[in-house]
């Protein structure tokens, strides 16, 4: 026979699911003795038929669970009713409770005029005005505004910012109901997900939290690091695929008679292919084919860039028949079948005979399959070029090389156990298979823009050995004079530079910087062309090629002492470490950041560190104040940009 448990076990499984709130609300006489209402409950009010929550009666079970003791009714669900498929029934005064929520906007989802856990949906009446009216869940509107970040909400749901509504009034009507959240130490679902009792009440959980659940010590977010909120929020391949089909669906073909402006261009001629259309967005590869095409055009040669009309996770699938976007000559021409293009290459195919430049740079292949581009490049009559290694598409569909998006892994072998629990490894072959039979039907020269570029493609690649390579860097430093340090004492300014990516390694900046938001020995600022939901202070800085020495400029007016470069994946170069050696700020970055820690450990432009752990001792020690602009005198830089391939095309002939 089993032995009865003990009385602190029961207090204690109990406590974890009492709804102490409802209890003193219900329960007048507790209240008012100043009694343990849960202590209480386990004395006198299970034997009297009183109920612990909402969505509990304690006299329904124990009618109807054959075996259920009245003195413990709810601690027999707790341990074992449920597991045996029993559904409690709700307590009387239940409804009562939580209409006075609903009267707040406050109840749980479902159709108006229903409680959250009616039987099978079914309506339950309004309660008489008799039924007791104490809202237990009502937060000082002052305490209230303190609490939700009205910034961060905006800033996480531009949806909210377009519709111009209130964003506090829209999170406790609606916000909250769909899984918004009030602030970044506050996670709805979180709260729901690890307090059940607090789900069944069917009331805004950050109310909750305010009135109760912190001082109870619940948690508002259960944070296990960025890593794991990155593993949470990340989507399978097929899911990205199938979301970029659903969009590929609703675009439709230009007519063919928009490529008229291709068919006159059989003389010297050069194709480029990447993920996106570079006049109209704004990255590193971007500014890049900018350039690029700039050069192109300096040397006089027609320049075809072709890209997916819409964002594609990976190489486009060989079934997945797809339309690409078009620009001539910087020009957008709209957008095509594969076919329309290649057909008014071949019309062209008699004078590009005459023509001597006739060239491609395959710059990325996401959104593009590889037959495609083989049937584009022998309409136009094209062998030879040169594929970038901006990423490492070609080596697999994880094209930063992080495992599930949150380690560098390094790309080992397709068929290892690694490969097997990561997200990309069934979809890695197809990756590797494509770029192969390019590298077997072209004359292709890999071009990296650094050594370290090169040498993780090549130990991970199955192009052959002989395939052609250079180093050919975006940037390049020449030293101008150092720079002029100030006697001032102020807060060491530590920046975070570009986008808020996670891989880019805003996440561990942004918990640095709140860790030691308090701290006045230190600045933090985020300098990007777009702010983030972060109270981090923000100054727009937008590089073009236009003002390609914005960042540095910035980097110097605000005296930037260090920079927080802390990328998740294997940069191939990094425009942002360039940017701040040249502006001589230090660079602090970590030993998986791919060129990144080169450029910083072999320039002497910074230091690598080995975790989050290490960089958080240095500001929680002080030691980072060693790299102070002051304390440096840094040498300044001017930056020289490539022109990436059109500088190349010379010496190619």
């Amino acid at each position: 026979m089993a032995s009865r448990a003990s009385p602190e076990e029961v207090y204690n499984v109990v406590a974890g699911a009492f709804d102490v709130g409802f209890y003193l609300n219900i329960y007048e006489d507790v209240a008012q003795a100043g009694l343990d209402p849960i202590q209480h409950f386990l004395d006198e009010g299970s034997r009297e038929g009183r109920d612990p929550a909402p969505w509990f009666s304690t006299k329904a079970y124990v009618n109807e669970v054959q075996g259920a003791d009245p003195d413990i009714a709810f601690y027999h669900y707790l341990t074992k009713g449920w597991r045996s498929g029993v559904s409690p029934q709700p307590s009387a005064f239940g409804a009562s409770y939580l209409w006075v929520a609903a009267d707040m906007g406050r109840s749980a989802s479902g159709p108006k005029g229903q409680s959250p856990y009616g039987s099978a949906g079914a309506p339950v009446a309004r309660p008489t005005a008799s039924a007791p009216v104490n809202d237990p869940w009502i937060v000082d509107s002052e305490r209230l505004e303190e609490a939700f970040d009205a910034e961060f909400y905006l800033a996480s749901y531009p949806d909210i910012g377009d519709a111009g509504v209130n964003p506090l009034d829209h999170f406790l009507t609606e916000g909250w109901r769909e899984g918004r959240s009030p602030n970044r130490a506050f996670s709805v679902p979180d709260y729901l997900e690890f307090n059940p009792d607090v789900a069944a009440l069917g009331i805004n959980p950050f109310l909750h939290y305010l009135v109760a659940g912190k001082s109870e010590g619940r948690l508002g977010v259960h944070d296990l690091g960025f890593r794991h909120r990155m593993l949470a929020q990340m989507k399978t391949v097929p899911e990205r695929q199938a979301y970029a089909l659903k969009l590929m669906a609703k675009v439709m073909p230009d007519a063919v008679s928009g490529l008229q402006a291709i068919a006159g261009g059989g003389g010297d001629l050069h194709i480029t292919f990447s993920h996106d259309d570079f006049t109209a967005n704004i990255g590193g590869l971007q500014l890049c084919l900018q350039r690029e095409a700039a050069g192109i055009k300096r040397k006089d040669i027609d320049h075809l860039h072709l890209f997916p009309a819409v964002p594609w996770p990976t190489l486009r699938p060989e079934s997945v028949p797809g339309l690409i976007g078009v620009l001539w000559n910087g020009q957008r021409l709209g957008t095509f079948k594969s076919a329309q293009v290649v057909d008014v290459l071949k019309q062209g195919g008699a004078s590009s005979k005459e023509a001597s430049r006739r060239t491609f740079a395959i710059h990325s292949l996401l959104g593009h399959s590889a037959t495609e581009v083989l049937d584009i490049l022998a309409a136009a009559g094209i062998q030879k070029g040169h594929l970038w290694l901006h990423d490492f598409t070609s080596v697999c569909a994880g094209f930063h090389l992080m495992r599930n998006d949150v380690a560098d892994c390094g790309a080992p072998p397709p068929d290892s156990p690694a490969c097997g629990i990561c997200v990309y490894g069934h979809h890695r072959s197809a990756h590797v298979e494509a770029h192969d039979r390019l590298f077997e039907a072209l004359d292709i020269t890999v071009v990296a823009p650094s050594v370290s570029a090169y040498e993780t493609w090549r130990a991970a690649s199955t192009a052959p050995q002989d395939t052609a390579h250079l180093v050919h860097p975006h940037a390049t430093l020449t030293p101008t004079q150092p720079s002029t340090a100030t006697v001032k004492k102020a807060p060491l300014k530590v920046a975070y530079l570009g986008m808020t990516a996670l891989h880019k390694g805003w996440a561990a900046f942004e918990d640095l910087a709140e860790a030691f938001a308090e701290d006045n020995r230190y600045a933090f600022l985020h300098l990007g062309s777009k702010k983030a939901a972060s109270k981090i202070p923000f100054r727009e800085v937008s590089v073009t090629a236009q003002g390609p020495d914005a960042m540095r400029n910035a980097l110097l007016e605000e005296s930037v002492d260090i920079v927080v470069l802390w990328s998740l994946c294997r940069e191939t170069f990094s425009l942002a470490a360039h940017e701040a050696a040249a502006a001589g700020a230090f660079i602090l970055t970590h030993a998986d950041s791919g060129n990144i820690a080169a450029f910083a450990q072999v320039g002497g432009f910074g230091r690598v560190l080995n975790s989050e752990a290490d960089l958080a001792v240095l500001f929680r020690t002080g030691q980072v104040a060693d790299y102070a602009r002051r304390r440096r005198n840094p040498m300044l830089y001017d930056l020289t940009f490539s022109e990436t391939t059109a500088d190349l095309l010379d010496a190619a002939r």
